[in-house]
């Protein structure tokens, strides 16, 4: 408990012991930033206890079709050592001969649901080899979290996240990043009637001196936002500072710090 409110990270990536750094590393290089935490799940655990941070959704993303089932096997395993502190997403790759099966695997391995990155996984979200993905998600009620947006790539921003919305109805997708990293606002204005959208705050307080945050949170609605720091990114004490500095109301806090992720990952 913080403030005295359950802190729920919806947004984490853990690599196993012996590649974390190397994993850490190419992200910094990738967005030209240095990690705050070490990417394993030792040290996203004990960081978390000791601040007071309740439970956290962790994740990987595969960047090959071969990987996929190595990393939710992994994923899985750490869930499950945890004593109840995490809930595990699942990767999945557009090229798997059989991603409907990889899904009914990591729904097997008790996953609560599909982290997709199109920028370090290399595609963009509308393509036709991902359509299986969603129709298969969609009828499993797998919600998606995407990372989305990114002014230097256009492979997840609006004009190719909208269409897949629309097409899929009732496929539930948490946009990473207020719905577009780099493009808050851009991205606030196509999505924020869209009832089948979510976002999570991850990897963008560190902007709030350039983007009016609560501006955002208020537009989409306290009921689609998820609290999430993109560990080992950035500092979940210092992200957790910058949230409670917005001053919202206690039943936003609740929503945001916990709510909202139980009822989409079924914690």
């Amino acid at each position: 408990m913080i403030n005295g409110f359950y802190v729920i990270d919806a947004h984490c990536h853990i690599y196993p012991e012996k590649i974390a750094s190397k994993a850490v590393a190419a992200t910094d290089k990738f967005y030209g930033s240095t990690a705050y935490g070490e990417g394993t799940v030792n040290d996203l655990m004990s960081s978390y206890r000791e601040l007071g941070v309740d439970h956290a959704v962790v994740q990987s993303v595969a960047t090959t079709p071969h990987q996929v089932k190595s990393i939710n096997e992994f994923i899985a395993k750490e869930v499950e050592a945890s004593d109840g502190f995490l809930t595990g997403l699942g990767t999945l790759h557009p090229e798997s001969d059989d991603i409907c099966g990889d899904i009914e695997y990591l729904m097997e391995l008790g996953l609560k649901g599909v982290k997709l990155h199109p920028d370090i996984q290399g595609f963009k979200v509308d393509t036709d080899n991902l359509l299986k993905i969603y129709e298969c998600c969609e009828k499993k009620g797998l919600s998606i979290l995407m990372h989305t947006g990114d002014y230097r790539y256009d492979n997840s921003n609006p004009n190719r996240v909208l269409p897949i919305l629309k097409a899929y109805p009732k496929l539930t997708v948490i946009g990473a990043h207020f719905g577009g990293w780099s493009i808050w606002e851009e991205a606030c204005e196509k999505y924020s009637d869209l009832p089948n959208f979510y976002v999570d705050c991850s990897s963008s307080f560190e902007f709030s001196d350039e983007v009016d945050f609560k501006a955002l949170v208020l537009r989409y609605g306290t009921d689609r936002v998820l609290f999430g720091t993109d560990y080992p990114m950035w500092s979940a004490e210092k992200e957790l500072k910058t949230f409670f500095a917005m001053n919202l109301h206690d039943e936003a806090n609740r929503l945001i710090l916990s709510e909202n992720a139980k009822r989409i990952f079924n914690i």
